[in-house]
């Protein structure tokens, strides 16, 4: 095992961990809202970048299997956890989901991350008993494990039909920074207080 020192000018990666909708599915990921974060911290010349490790049709089980390398490879300071969505079109036990993103929350504090939890919500057809447990688990685990939630990611543009592909599901490029400026009021307090200066430890 051995110590790296970071100083404040190293720059340390804001990790987007998500799937189709953090992915840029269906555009040019260069027009992705992850994308949009990237240049707009490079603008502010900031000490962060970001590395998109989202994977279109992942689920939070497929997430939980490759994060902690993923996060041994990437060393974060701020993971934002954009994963449930393919959990909830599925079906999926709403307590699965929610045990596997506490897996990977729990996995972020220990490598020393701060995380941003992304939450959804599913369309109405789902039924009202299955969408309201699956919206609830995002704000029940944010204030079990202590992390900050951005509860809707898809809130300043769902009410658009204009705003998504012709799936109906996926934002289109003219809606990307609407998406961005909303996770960016979420996720400016995590950047203020992340550690730039600290020791990493490496096996």
């Amino acid at each position: 095992m051995h110590a790296t020192q970071l100083d404040a000018a190293t720059p340390r990666p804001v990790l987007v961990f998500g799937d189709s909708l953090s992915a840029g599915y269906g555009i040019a990921v260069s027009e992705s809202w992850p994308a949009l974060l990237d240049a707009r911290l490079k603008a502010e010349r900031s000490t962060y970048t970001v590395v998109n490790a989202s994977i279109s049709g992942e689920t939070t089980a497929g997430g939980r299997a490759r994060f902690a390398a993923v996060l041994k490879q990437t060393q974060p300071a701020v993971v934002i956890l954009a994963l449930g969505a393919n959990d909830g079109l599925r079906g999926l036990p709403v307590s699965a989901m929610q045990d596997n993103l506490a897996t990977m929350i729990t996995t972020a504090k220990q490598h020393r991350a701060s995380v941003l939890l992304v939450g959804m919500r599913l369309p109405s057809n789902y039924g009202s008993d299955y969408t309201q447990h699956f919206a609830a688990a995002f704000r029940t685990l944010a204030k079990r494990e202590k992390v900050s939630l951005l509860p809707f990611l898809l809130e300043p543009v769902a009410l658009d039909a204009l705003a998504f592909q012709a799936d109906g599901l996926h934002p289109t490029a003219k809606a990307q920074p609407k998406l961005l400026d909303h996770i960016w009021k979420s996720l400016t307090p995590l950047l203020t207080s992340a550690p730039t200066n600290q020791t990493l430890m490496h096996q």
